[in-house]
C-alpha cells in the first residue's frame, strides 16, 4: 500500500484552519472599511435624533401618531431603543444589510480578489459559508448599534424606571433591558433571510452596485406586497412578513409564537438562497 504523499496529508491537515483563517480575514477586512463604520455611525444617529427631537418639542406627542411607542419615551427613556428599531427595521437596516450582503461575492468578483481567494484550499462552499458569516456579523453589529445608542440617548435624557408592557403588567428596569435585547435579537433574526438573498444575488454578477440595489429593492417590494390585503395569501411566505412581529416579547408571559415562526421563515429564505447560491458559484467562471 503506497503512503499518501507528505504534501497532501499537509494540505488536508491545514484545511480546518482555513477557514476559521478566512472568517477572521473577513470579519477583519469587513469591520476596518470606512464604509462599514459610516453606516453604523448613520445607525447610531438615528435613535438620537429621535431622542433629542422629542426632547425638544414644545408639546407631548400624541398616542397613535408616528413610530410604535413613540409617545412613551418622555415617561421613560428605555423605549428610545424600541422606538429606533422600529423606525429603523423598514428602511435604513435593510438599506445597510443589503449593501453589506450585495458585496459578498460580487465585490470580490469586481476588484479580482475572487480568484485568489479561491486558490487557497479553502474550496467554494467553505468561501461562501465565510462571506455570509460575515453579513450576519453585520446583522448582529447593526442592530446591537441602534439599540446601544437608543439606550444611552434615553437614559441621558429622559426619566428611567420600571416599563409597563402591553399586557399593561410593570416590569423592573433590568427586566426591560432584557426585553430590548430580546427585541434586538428578533430584528436580528429577521434580517438574516435578506443577508441570504444579498448573498445569492452577488453570485450572479460582478457589479457590487447592482447586486446593492437589486437587494435593498427586494426588501421594498416585500413590505409593500406584504400591505396589500389583496394578497394576504403571498404575506406568510415574505421574507418581511414578521419583521415587526416583536410584540409578544413586550407581554407578560413572554409568548415565543411570533420568534418562532420568524426564525422558521428566515432558516427556509437562508436554506433555499444558500442552495441556489453555491449551485451558482459552485459553476461560476472566476478565471474570466
Amino acid at each position: 500500500m503506497s503512503a499518501e504523499p507528505a504534501g497532501h496529508r499537509t494540505a488536508a491537515a491545514a484545511r480546518p484552519g482555513v477557514g476559521w483563517a478566512l472568517l477572521g480575514s473577513e470579519l477583519s477586512v469587513l469591520f476596518r472599511r470606512l464604509r462599514t463604520w459610516a453606516m453604523l455611525i448613520a445607525l447610531a444617529a438615528v435613535p438620537l435624533l429621535i431622542a433629542v427631537a422629542v426632547k425638544l418639542s414644545s408639546r407631548p406627542t400624541t398616542p397613535g401618531r408616528g413610530p410604535l411607542f413613540l409617545d412613551r419615551i418622555t415617561q421613560n427613556g428605555l423605549f428610545v431603543a424600541v422606538t429606533a428599531l422600529v423606525v429603523c427595521v423598514p428602511l435604513f437596516l435593510p438599506l445597510t444589510v443589503g449593501v453589506v450582503a450585495g458585496d459578498t461575492i460580487a465585490g470580490e468578483a469586481n476588484s479580482g480578489t475572487l480568484r485568489y481567494l479561491l486558490l487557497a484550499p479553502a474550496g467554494r462552499i467553505r468561501l461562501l459559508l465565510v462571506k455570509y458569516a460575515g453579513a450576519v456579523a453585520f446583522c448582529f453589529a447593526a442592530t446591537a448599534t441602534v439599540a446601544a445608542s437608543g439606550a444611552l440617548a434615553g437614559v441621558v435624557l429622559f426619566p428611567v424606571g420600571p416599563v409597563t408592557l402591553l399586557s399593561g403588567d410593570t416590569i423592573s428596569v433590568g427586566e426591560s433591558t432584557v426585553r430590548s435585547l430580546l427585541i434586538a435579537a428578533y430584528i436580528t433574526v429577521s434580517l438574516l433571510g435578506l443577508s441570504a438573498i444579498g448573498l445569492l444575488i452577488s453570485t450572479f454578477t460582478d457589479i457590487p452596485v447592482g447586486a446593492m440595489a437589486a437587494t435593498i429593492v427586494l426588501s421594498v417590494v416585500s413590505q409593500v406586497l406584504d400591505n396589500l390585503p389583496q394578497l394576504e395569501w403571498l404575506h406568510p411566505w415574505l421574507f418581511s412578513h414578521h419583521w415587526l412581529g416583536f410584540a409578544d416579547l413586550l407581554r407578560q408571559p413572554i409568548s415565543w409564537t411570533s420568534f418562532g415562526d420568524n426564525a422558521l421563515l428566515q432558516a427556509g429564505y437562508i436554506s433555499v438562497c444558500g442552495a441556489l447560491a453555491y449551485a451558482k458559484f459552485s459553476s461560476k467562471d472566476v478565471l474570466s
